[in-house]
């Protein structure tokens, strides 16, 4: 009987001696727990001093590939308006357009001329009569909806000027402020319409608050992207994120150029084109790194691309592309305004290409 006590009373000391261990492990456990909750989810990115928490890093751009309706600016208002609603109903902070947009980037014909459009119903006279200021309904329409959506815009539009009107871009503010218009500078001069705009005169970034963030802004309109001059000079201004409003036809080596851009400026960017049948879609969008944010197929949509700026900014610190092992000093042939003769053109008129008159 004693043994047979004795094995109980070591059973219940070995058990009690478990519930003890067991019990402390639990609070050790615990106590781990926490301690790295804290860490958990926080990247070294968003630990960086001056920056803001991850959540508030993604600034989200939506492209919007639409159908316009042709030359009709009401309607083209209407629907602009339909879409940056969407947009903002799936999280966009800035919303896109194709360029100008308040016309359907519509061209017109001019009799006498042999790269006149024959089937485009605008006369000369009409497509300039479309030109809107900067104080237009139009344009205040897009103000008041920037405000009332807290949602930025970049619209686009043929804008009236001292002269031939010119291709602009106006970034509008999620609280409703025109930041900056810019006025596209490589016109398509080898076409009829764009040989009539006035070229903008220079490139500009501004900062765009977004959330407890200001974010460096620079346009370029399509054409601009392709002379690798534009995205460079937005680098330089400190452009942290380009955006594009296009109308052409955009081919595996367009897009291939662009991606270019992000990569040799480390710069995110973001091109807004229009869908089938007027152009062929494939808004595409890339980050600092030149990797794909993404490609769109050919009809119409909304797409909502998540830039982290955070990651822009840090990938910019280190990497050896952007101005960080550049020589100016050595490019002079950049600014000579000589032309060989294997490159001398005519423009959209017939005439002559001369730029220093452009």
């Amino acid at each position: 009987m004693m043994g047979i006590e004795t094995i109980g009373i070591k059973d219940k000391s070995r058990t009690k001696n478990f519930r003890i261990l067991r019990n402390w492990n639990k609070s050790l456990a615990l106590f781990l727990i926490l301690l790295i909750i804290p860490f958990v989810g926080t990247s070294k990115d968003s630990r960086n001093e001056g920056n803001p928490v991850s959540s508030d890093s993604i600034i989200k751009v939506a492209l919007l590939q639409i159908r316009p309706f042709g030359a009709d600016i009401e309607a083209n208002l209407k629907k602009g308006d339909e879409y940056c609603r969407k947009a903002k109903t799936m999280g966009a902070d800035i919303a896109l357009f194709p360029e100008m947009w308040s016309i359907g980037y519509s061209e017109f014909h001019m009799p006498g001329v042999d790269s006149s459009l024959k089937n485009c119903p605008l006369s000369f006279e009409e497509w300039n009569a479309k030109a809107l200021d900067s104080k237009s309904e139009f344009i205040l329409h897009f103000q008041q909806l920037a405000a009332e959506l807290n949602l930025a815009i970049v619209i686009n539009y043929l804008e009236k000027w001292n002269g031939p009107p010119r291709n602009s871009s106006t970034l509008i503010d999620s609280k409703g402020n025109i930041l900056m218009t810019y006025a596209k500078v490589h016109t398509c001069d080898f076409t009829l319409m764009e040989a009539n705009c006035t070229p903008g005169d220079d490139f500009y970034v501004c900062e765009l608050p977004v959330r407890d963030d200001k974010v460096k802004i620079g346009i370029m309109i399509c054409y601009d992207r392709e002379p690798p001059e534009s995205a460079r000079i937005l680098m330089l201004k400190g452009a942290e994120l380009i955006l594009t409003p296009n109308s052409c036809t955009l081919d595996k080596k367009r897009i291939n150029q662009f991606q270019t851009r992000a990569l040799e400026n480390a710069v995110g960017v973001a091109m807004a084109n229009y869908p089938k049948p007027f152009q062929n879609g494939h808004s595409c969008a890339f980050d600092s790194k030149g990797d794909k944010l993404l490609i769109a197929g050919k009809h119409e949509g909304v797409f909502i691309i998540p830039f982290n700026i955070i990651k822009i900014r840090e990938h910019r610190k280190r990497t050896i592309y952007g101005n960080a092992f550049r020589r100016p000093d050595k490019y002079h042939m950049l600014i000579s305004t000589a032309v060989d003769s294997l490159f001398i053109r005519n423009n959209g008129l017939g005439e002559k290409f001369i730029r220093e008159k452009r």
